[in-house]
């Protein structure tokens, strides 16, 4: 990136603040994400807050939610790494799937009804880079397009085109979101400039409390710190009120130790109860691009991975009940994302190569607690190259946390989600809108299965758009055979598989809020 191209994405819209935090950069979104612009725009209506979590690297989604209810397939492809049955955690009133055995502050959750987990979220043609996998969770663009914002960005420069001219305001005097942990993500990129205002330093979160400053290295590098940290002192006017937010909380519940996601979710929790009006925080842990001893050898529920998913779940818990201590948890919601899945099938150093689909978890008081889609359905013999098919496009799961716990209008939420995604029911009716019920009856089928070039596939839908779509083994959207408004009934449509290896195929229904996916097998 040339200079002049560097300073114009970041200097005009923000300023790195060294000493602001410690142990992590604290990253300041003036009036940020896609999220943010319901916040100034709903205020008034709502206080509901979403904190989003990171898992960097790829998360094992099969090992994190067993698939009980096709244990013996899920077995026969990972027998170097696969969770014993009898290990698995159990889930109220579930019997198809269960969680990793270190997850039981998540299992905690579940069983009280604040745990949602959707099954099989990805998107069409996965890609399998980490890079361009987070730009695109990141953009919530197609694969196969290069979009240079973040959707947040977007959102931003739809709702204040002026960004940052007249923020902070009486209106608005606190950081509209705030990220704990990276570098200034893609989410924040509008079409001209950054719009978000990044705080970094080294040293720790109680060191802005008590007023101390890392001390600035005697070098001209170090002089340079310091010139920077008196006109960033001079200008910044968000560290006093991040400030003021903490100090008012002296007292938290419990969190565990040596766990840098619980260290940072206590601050967020911190700053919530200390009467920040920021609706949006994200946080990040890395370590899940587990190719290789994911589990160890004598025993696979320990490794790793383990270690990973318990942190995860130790710090989701410990946050959940330091929210309900301070009297918040009623307007917090959280969600999980990877920025990909992992392969169905180990390999031969005990891990788990780049994949598709994964688990996402969205939590919290208002959440509408269950399993949200099928269990992972694969076969008895799985190739080195198989994924888990997607059930769920993972901007569904933004769409629907945007607009139904932030109260984005529908008509700016397709402007900034570029298309329209379906309304999945993870939060509260109460919240801003009520959500379609799932269906659960079969709405897709097709005859004949086993079929050697042709299967006519049979939909049932209740009226309005409509998508039938042709997914094979690795993830790849092959085929749109129909995307359209259809008035409510039974159609039917044909699937010309032509030159298509033999193998398994799926067809993938999506009707609203309602998607299934049905398994079809081509033969000779």
């Amino acid at each position: 990136m040339k200079r002049r191209d560097f300073l114009k994405n970041t200097v005009p819209a923000g300023i790195l603040l060294p000493s602001l935090v410690s142990g992590f950069s604290f990253k300041v979104f003036g009036a940020s994400s896609v999220f943010a612009a319901a916040l100034q725009m709903q205020a008034e209506q709502n206080d509901h807050i979403l904190v989003i979590i990171q898992l960097n690297g790829g998360n094992d989604g099969l090992n994190m939610v067993v698939p009980i209810e096709n244990f013996a397939n899920y077995a026969n492809a990972r027998p170097n790494i696969f969770i014993p049955e009898n290990k698995v955690l159990k889930l109220t009133g579930v019997d198809k799937a269960g969680l990793h055995p270190a997850m039981t502050g998540l299992q905690s959750l579940y069983n009280d009804g604040k745990l949602n987990i959707i099954q099989s979220v990805g998107y069409p043609q996965p890609s399998f880079s980490h890079f361009r996998a987070t730009d695109i969770w990141m953009s919530a663009s197609d694969s196969n397009t290069v979009v240079n914002s973040g959707w947040a960005g977007r959102y931003l420069d739809y709702q204040y085109p002026n960004f940052p001219t007249g923020y902070p305001n009486a209106t608005m005097k606190d950081p509209l979101a705030i990220q704990i942990g990276s570098a200034t993500s893609l989410t924040m990129q509008g079409p001209a400039v950054n719009m978000a205002m990044s705080i970094s330093n080294t040293s720790n979160f109680y060191n802005l409390i008590n007023g101390v400053q890392d001390p600035a290295p005697a070098t001209p590098a170090g002089k340079e710190l310091t010139y920077i940290r008196q006109i960033t002192q001079q200008t910044q006017q968000y560290a006093t009120v991040i400030k003021d937010a903490a100090a008012k909380v002296p007292t938290q519940s419990t969190y565990p130790t040596n766990n840098s996601l619980g260290d940072q979710l206590k601050i967020v929790a911190r700053l919530i109860k200390g009467g920040l009006q920021t609706r949006v925080y994200m946080v990040s842990t890395g370590g899940f691009d587990t190719h290789a001893s994911q589990v160890n050898a004598g025993d696979t529920t320990t490794g790793t991975h383990a270690t990973l998913l318990g942190r995860v779940s130790d710090a989701i818990k410990a946050f959940q009940t330091d929210l309900a201590f301070l009297g918040v948890d009623d307007k917090v919601v959280g969600m999980t994302f990877s920025e990909f899945g992992r392969r169905i099938k180990s390999n031969a150093s005990s891990g788990t190569d780049h994949g598709a689909a994964a688990p996402v978890f969205v939590f919290g008081k208002q959440v509408i607690g269950g399993v949200t889609g099928n269990t992972p359905n694969f076969g008895s013999s799985v190739g080195v190259g198989d994924n888990v098919p997607f059930q769920y496009d993972f901007r569904s799961v933004y769409s629907t946390l945007l607009s139904n716990w932030l109260c984005v209008d529908d008509n700016d939420l397709q402007q900034i989600m570029l298309k329209n995604y379906q309304n999945l029911p993870l939060v509260s009716g109460a919240a801003c809108k009520k959500p379609q019920p799932l269906a659960t009856e079969q709405l897709v089928s097709n005859y004949p299965n086993p079929f050697t070039s042709s299967t006519v596939i049979t939909f049932k839908t209740a009226g309005g758009h409509t998508l039938i779509q042709i997914i094979d083994t690795s993830g790849r959207v092959l085929a749109v055979l129909t995307d359209k408004e259809y008035p409510a009934g039974t159609y039917t449509v044909t699937f010309n598989s032509g030159f298509l290896p033999t193998g398994v195929y799926y067809a993938r229904f999506q009707n609203l809020s309602v998607q299934q996916v049905r398994p079809m097998l081509k033969v000779r």
